[in-house]
């Protein structure tokens, strides 16, 4: 979000008033996108499972996010927005100010790339992202940073997963990257 450091840099209270911009912003949004924004701090236990039940749930950073001071005042100032079919979501304040995803079951990439395109047309017009002339996007991390996009698509091999070595070198063949 333009106007605001990176995670190791901000204050508990810039963390609480990103979450609220964040919170306010997508509480406007309508249509296919409208839902609920929930914030980890004062999360009900209930909310809380639901969230890890649907897999959105982020936990607190990585050891490499930890040793870049990335996980300050959790988990004050974060929180997870989903919309109401839950294939739109936003985290607010995990790795970056804002991690926009859309996702749905089966092969209608063109409906998540144009619902993501929409959001992020909406969102920016509310809060502008932190960009450079030379470097595009800016995030905290450099790998991330340009288009800011990454895209991922989850397929079930389960005979070429039971061989992990077979699986990492035929998705290395295609530069892709297994995860998961």
């Amino acid at each position: 979000m333009e106007g605001y450091p990176f995670n190791p840099c901000l204050t508990e209270a810039q963390y609480k008033e990103m979450e609220e911009k964040v919170a306010s912003t997508l509480s406007g949004l309508e249509g296919e996108l409208k839902g609920t924004f929930y914030p980890l701090t004062g999360m009900s236990k209930e909310t809380q499972q639901q969230l890890i039940d649907d897999h959105f749930l982020f936990k607190e950073g990585d050891r490499f996010l930890q040793a870049a001071n990335a996980c300050r005042f959790w988990p004050s100032g974060r929180g997870i927005f989903h919309n109401e079919n839950k294939t739109f979501l936003v985290w607010c304040n995990e790795e970056d100010h804002l991690r926009l995803i859309s996702m749905q079951m089966g092969g209608d990439l063109k409906q998540v790339y144009k619902r993501l395109v929409t959001a992020v047309n909406d969102i920016e017009k509310r809060v502008p992202f932190s960009h450079h002339d030379r470097l595009g996007f800016l995030t905290f991390c450099p790998t991330n940073l340009g288009t800011t996009v990454r895209a991922s698509v989850h397929i079930k091999l389960p005979k070429l997963a039971a061989d992990k070595a077979k699986l990492e070198e035929v998705a290395s063949k295609y530069h892709l990257q297994v995860r998961g």
